[in-house]
């Protein structure tokens, strides 16, 4: 029990000192990537006017895991393409990746 609190603070520190340093307009959103041990979450954010501006997960998205990953990378650079997005930074969150 001691270890997961554990962990989990370590992920928290994290996730506050990226959040710190990370800050996403329209012309630059912010990358935020969420991972369940299902699902894979990804979101191109504008923090200036605080609002979502592309968005994808793997829901429907058939096969495995790292299949469904690129496929959802391309699905989200494709619409960012659409919608002029040429550049993003990068909200790794609480991830080491």
């Amino acid at each position: 029990m001691r270890k997961v609190l554990r962990q989990n603070l370590i992920r928290e520190r994290r996730k506050i000192r990226v959040s710190k340093k990370i800050n996403g307009s329209s012309t630059m959103p912010r990358i935020s990537v969420f991972r369940s041990n299902k699902y894979l979450q990804v979101q191109l954010i504008d923090d200036v006017a605080e609002k979502t501006l592309i968005g994808g997960t793997t829901k429907s998205i058939k096969g495995k895991k790292t299949a469904q990953s690129i496929e959802l990378g391309k699905t989200i650079a494709e619409k960012a393409l659409k919608a002029g997005i040429k550049s993003a930074v990068l909200d790794r969150n609480k991830y080491r990746y």
